[in-house]
């Protein structure tokens, strides 16, 4: 399958390509100021892309560009893939969203929320009620990152390996430990970012029997046509894949270059929250397959209702992230945003301060990368780059704006 991405003319569906050409002024400017190594922008309207822009090097030192076929790390725009393969079972009857989680995972039978102490010598006690599944979907489950280094429990979560993404040994073994460690808080009650999603993915192979992998690619990735989508780099394809960097001084310094890359081998942790690798036309045909409401190229994914069920705001009192959470990690502000199963989702553009239409759905990665599906104007935009934190630059939040001024009808 071809990896060309081929763009209408914008004014055909209602874009000004002298507005769009704004989107790259901006990011080139990273690129050649040294912020940013390289990066790929699409921008789709009624499901044709009419933008496509890509500058900058996927690997610095060896001078490779960015190509259409590039290999991104995806991090955790990886959390809405498993969202939509764990959703695909619940199409099929075989749980509830308010089934509690420990009638698949026995680990998680009592569990307790941290009260006092730290990370050695903690006071516990019960968790108001049993986590359920939807509070894995919408990160109310209690459960945290290791990398937050705000809470005894993260520290826990550190010494104990429980990291996510390229985490050593299996979903099996994060789940067990997980089921020992104290919960931020009880079920349902607050929203923490988090390995929810991991967790997911344990219940994908629980309740499919098949590993992680292998149910993404027989039910999501084979169908959709994303055959550049995984958990690791082939050798074959090792030459199309990008170094990743950190943000460093306002400059970029070199964090995970391929073919030493963790990437480049199959790992035997299969991070539902983290852990892929994608290319913009595999990633782009992901997003088609959700603005047509699961259904590409006549392969369908999820029907059409769990589609709208999963890209509403599902936080308690239909309540925004401000109200509900954490102030501390999350790939778009907290007020006026809410989350939906496996998204977050935009309730109020004027709270929100971000140009956009109330349901606009959207996720980003840790290397930040991101997109978002506007069902309101039918627009949609993928952002790939590689660099660590997210937080570096306020690049997603402007690229919202550059996008969206470019509408004209």
């Amino acid at each position: 399958m071809s990896t060309c991405i081929e763009c209408v003319v914008p004014e055909s569906l209602g874009l000004s390509s002298a507005r769009l050409g704004r989107i790259s002024v901006y990011l080139k400017d990273y690129v050649e100021s040294g912020k940013l190594p390289g990066y790929l922008v699409v921008v789709a309207r009624r499901g044709q892309p009419v933008y496509l822009d890509r500058y900058g090097w996927r690997d610095v030192e060896a001078r490779a560009p960015v190509e259409d076929d590039t290999i991104f790390r995806i991090y955790s725009m990886t959390k809405p893939i498993t969202s939509v393969a764990l959703m695909s079972l619940y199409e099929r009857g075989v749980f509830q969203l308010d089934t509690p989680v420990s009638a698949f995972i026995p680990a998680f039978q009592h569990l307790e929320v941290f009260e006092s102490g730290d990370h050695d010598h903690y006071r516990s006690v019960p968790a108001e009620r049993e986590m359920r599944i939807s509070d894995l979907l919408t990160h109310t489950s209690g459960l945290t990152y290791g990398f937050m280094n705000l809470h005894p429990v993260d520290a826990m979560y550190r010494a104990r390996g429980v990291e996510g993404s390229r985490s050593s040994g299996t979903l099996h073994d994060m789940v067990e430990t997980l089921g020992e460690l104290p919960l931020l808080f009880s079920p349902g009650t607050r929203w923490s970012y988090s390995v929810a999603t991991d967790v997911l993915g344990y219940l994908v192979e629980v309740l499919s029997g098949m590993s992680l992998d292998a149910y993404l690619a027989e039910h999501i990735f084979a169908p959709l046509g994303m055959t550049d989508t995984g958990f690791f780099v082939p050798p074959e394809k090792v030459s199309r894949f990008g170094a990743n960097y950190e943000y460093d001084d306002g400059g970029l310094r070199l964090a995970d270059r391929p073919p030493d890359s963790p990437y480049c081998r199959k790992p035997s942790f299969l991070s539902g929250g983290g852990g892929l690798v994608s290319t913009a036309a595999d990633y782009l045909r992901f997003m088609r397959m959700l603005r047509n409401k699961g259904e590409l190229n006549g392969e369908r994914i999820l029907g059409r209702k769990t589609v709208e069920f999963m890209t509403i705001n599902h936080l308690p009192g239909n309540t925004d992230l401000a109200g509900i959470g954490q102030k501390v990690f999350s790939e778009m502000p907290f007020d006026g945003i809410g989350f939906g199963l496996g998204f977050s989702v935009v309730l109020d553009p004027a709270k929100s301060g971000i140009i956009g239409s109330p349901g606009e759905y959207a996720w980003g990665g840790a290397a930040s990368t991101a997109f978002w599906i506007d069902p309101v104007e039918d627009m949609s935009v993928l952002f790939l780059t590689q660099l660590m934190p997210s937080s570096s630059y306020p690049i997603r939040r402007d690229l919202r704006v550059l996008s969206y001024q470019a509408l004209v009808d």
